[in-house]
């Protein structure tokens, strides 16, 4: 028997921030990071929630880091929080996940107990409706990814407004993070029809409104693809917090965090190589398809490329990844990300020992060894 339950309310679409004003008579923490504070968009969220005190907690940085939550545990024991925001990419919502857990169980209570309100600002991580967040440490230069139903955030709002000066290269980032979700959740051990689903209209969406919103502007074009991407963002982190995810994401946090790379720019780098390691297109016998092959070429269906048998459609879909992550200007080997390709070679077998323990890889729907995981990080060079 399998079962799953959406246990994040989420409010979308223009003048979503207005549910703020549900909040009323409680010392609000916002945790979010210093640009949030600069840009006035923290203010902005502020000034919704009327009738609160509000404090907040802008130390946030990218793989946010065991200080910083410690830090922000301490805040939120000193100002006697009654409810969190989480505003900004997904370090901030991770962020207010692992503070609001550690600083409840640190007391002794539920981790429940503080409701927690996630806004993101981009689109891409799905954190603000996954049990998942990720912590990093830079002294031992490791991600530890964090998971249970204590970490899932009370509800989420997904406003376009705040999403319309996200710059380009981190809307391609984050679109792309979204789309690698979608897709490794979409071929993972754990998917299922409903997650399947969800996958499909994330992909869906994001080939049609990734391109407008890298773009930019303010036009109701690019509103409009910006609200999609934030509503596809959304879909693959339901998907994949039911389905799982896979290999990709297990080398991403080993690249990520040993050449601190933008966590959605690692996971494009791999998309192509491992879908088609996972495809395993040369190694076909009677006609007998991978399930992953299978599911790549009815996903090439659905977004209308060539698809007249499994290898034609696997392959130009994953054909098609690559091409879309060139057009938003994503890079394609570690050395165009900056990373220096002598120090990128001698650093693949730690890379590859590290991805194939991490958790997200339990999913992938082919096993695969530090050697196969070696030969997939080569290509990156």
């Amino acid at each position: 028997m399998q079962s799953w339950s959406v246990k994040t309310d989420v409010y979308y679409g223009q003048g979503a921030l207005d549910r703020l004003a549900s909040i009323s008579n409680k010392r609000v923490l916002v945790v979010t990071d210093s640009f949030m504070t600069t840009s006035g968009t923290a203010d902005k969220v502020a000034s919704h929630l009327t009738n609160c005190e509000v404090k907040i907690f802008d130390k946030v940085v990218p793989d946010p880091p065991i200080n910083v939550v410690s830090e922000g545990v301490k805040c939120l024991h000193e100002f006697g929080t009654e409810f969190i925001v989480a505003l900004g990419g997904g370090s901030s919502i991770d962020s207010a996940k692992a503070i609001r857990t550690i600083a409840q169980e640190s007391v002794g209570s539920k981790a429940s107990d503080i409701p927690l309100v996630a806004i993101p600002t981009t689109s891409g991580t799905g954190s603000e409706v996954t049990n998942y967040a990720v912590i990093s440490n830079p002294e031992k230069g490791a991600k530890y990814p964090l998971s249970g139903d204590h970490l899932l955030a009370s509800e989420a709002i997904l406003d376009p407004e705040l999403t319309l000066s996200v710059p380009p290269a981190i809307t391609a980032d984050t679109g792309l993070d979204a789309l690698t979700h979608a897709i490794e959740a979409y071929v993972s051990t754990g998917a299922g029809d409903f997650t399947d689903a969800w996958c499909e209209k994330a992909v869906q969406l994001i080939f049609e409104y990734l391109p407008s919103a890298f773009r930019g502007g303010d036009t109701p074009e690019a509103v409009k693809a910006r609200e999609k991407m934030s509503n596809a963002a959304t879909l693959a982190g339901l998907a994949f917090n039911i389905a799982g995810l896979g290999v990709n994401h297990g080398i991403a946090h080993a690249v990520g965090a040993r050449f601190h790379l933008p966590h959605g720019r690692a996971c494009q780098l791999l998309l192509a190589p491992v879908m088609a390691f996972n495809a395993d297109l040369g190694n076909v016998r009677n006609g007998e398809y991978s399930v992953a092959a299978q599911k790549y070429a009815h996903l090439a269906k659905v977004l209308g490329f060539s698809s007249a048998s499994i290898r034609i459609g696997a392959s130009n879909m994953i054909r098609e990844v690559d091409r879309l992550c060139r057009t938003v200007g994503e890079p394609a080997t570690l050395r165009q990300c900056g990373v220096d390709s002598a120090e990128a070679r001698v650093s693949i077998p730690e890379l590859a020992a590290k991805a194939v323990v991490d958790p997200t890889t339990s999913t992938n729907p082919r096993p695969i060894s530090e050697e196969q995981v070696v030969e997939i990080l080569k290509k990156l060079v």
